[in-house]
């Protein structure tokens, strides 16, 4: 598989919310960030943590299927977090006092294992999140500990026993600091003491510097007197995910029309193309590392075409009504999809239906809510329902 050189050796734009996440971290605050999946979430807490020297656990909750699983992946975040032999031997004493077993092997990963039945797990829960406090004032340091897509703990946490106690945990630790993310604040969230940083879409001029710098990186450059660029920036919206794989793309086409040209050249001592390179499904050539428009427009229908599967699998997945509400914002993008003449224009049904549609499909991060004008929040999906539908 061919690496990525387009994912970001630095944070791209974010700068105000870098300063206001450090902030908070560095005076044992905690928080919850929101945004669309892909807008830089976890990279602003990472960047924000190695700022102030802290240790990040990374804890995903689609991930966990009972408290079982739970326990697993935090038990394994802090062996990974805390993986120095001398750390190691730290937490080898802390757990004499637990119910836990730190097992190291010279052939086996180390692990935190525990040996009760499942009805027990709670007191491993309880154990297990004093570590990281312990850990952080035995070695004078501080940790992130960051739950991704917490909402999804609901799924087997039926009593909400373990979120509330999570929630508590979060005033508790004077040393640690929990990151919740999710993709728009719930409300019990303002009533609590979590500090809300939301995300917005990157800024056009952040991401511009970032494509620029990345491609010249690589020998390309879009072309000065074409509307490359802005057609780059215009297909992806702000939205850093769907940046770096378009811009990886564009770089993998033009290396697959380099090698064929250096084939076509090595097989025709002229020069000249081959018959296998003027039957490639790359029509455009780059020339000299220019990108134009037309090497933008294929790459990212090219793109879009192997993630229609996904995109297929996402649409069956919603509901009917949210499937339909995304479609006609594709279609016919609008900051009033609640006005009479859009419902009428697109059969939409009135009142409730339509706002918990758009609800839901802001909860999934699919759909930006009114303060960016419900516009749809993944734009390579937008790019693939408006070409699907026309």
């Amino acid at each position: 598989m061919v690496s990525n050189p387009f994912v970001p050796r630095y944070l791209v734009g974010r700068q105000a919310e870098l300063e206001q996440v450090s902030a908070v971290l560095a005076q044992d605050g905690d928080l919850m960030v929101a945004g669309v999946p892909g807008n830089g979430r976890r990279s602003l807490i990472r960047w924000a943590a190695q700022q102030i020297g802290a240790r990040v656990l990374e804890i995903d909750c689609l991930r966990v299927t009972n408290s079982s699983r739970f326990l697993e992946l935090l038990a394994e975040g802090l062996v990974e977090v805390f993986s120095d032999p001398a750390e190691l031997e730290l937490i080898q004493r802390w757990s004499t006092e637990h119910p836990l077993i730190l097992e190291q092997y010279l052939t086996r990963r180390t692990r935190l294992v525990w040996h009760v039945p499942a009805k027990d797990n709670w007191d491993i829960l309880k154990a297990l999140l004093t570590l990281p406090q312990v850990m952080a004032e035995w070695l004078d340091c501080r940790v992130v500990l960051v739950f991704q897509n917490f909402p999804h703990i609901r799924s087997w946490d039926r009593t909400g026993k373990w979120e509330d106690y999570l929630r508590q945990e979060v005033d508790r630790q004077n040393r640690v600091s929990y990151v919740l993310i999710a993709t728009v604040p719930e409300p019990w969230v303002y009533e609590s003491n979590l500090h809300i940083v939301t995300l917005a879409p990157l800024e056009r001029k952040d991401l511009q510097s970032w494509i620029i710098n990345a491609m010249a990186a690589e020998g390309l450059k879009f072309e000065a007197d074409s509307q490359a660029l802005n057609m780059f920036l215009n297909y992806v919206q702000g939205h850093l995910g769907d940046a770096i794989a378009l811009a990886r793309r564009i770089w993998l086409d033009c290396r697959a029309f380099a090698k064929m040209k250096e084939q076509g050249a090595q097989k025709n001592a002229s020069g000249a193309i081959n018959s296998q390179l003027q039957s490639s499904p790359i029509i455009y050539p780059f020339e000299d590392g220019l990108i134009q428009t037309h090497h933008v427009h294929r790459s990212a229908l090219s793109l879009v075409e192997d993630l229609s599967l996904t995109f297929e699998s996402l649409l069956l997945l919603l509901p009917p009504i949210q499937a339909r509400v995304l479609e006609s914002l594709a279609l016919d993008p609008t900051d009033s999809p609640h006005s009479r003449d859009y419902i009428e224009k697109h059969q939409l049904s009135r009142g409730g239906g339509l706002q918990g549609a758009l609800a839901g499909l802001e909860q999934k991060g699919l759909v930006y809510g009114s303060k960016y004008g419900y516009r749809i929040a993944m734009p390579l999906l937008a790019f693939w329902l408006k070409h699907r539908l026309s």
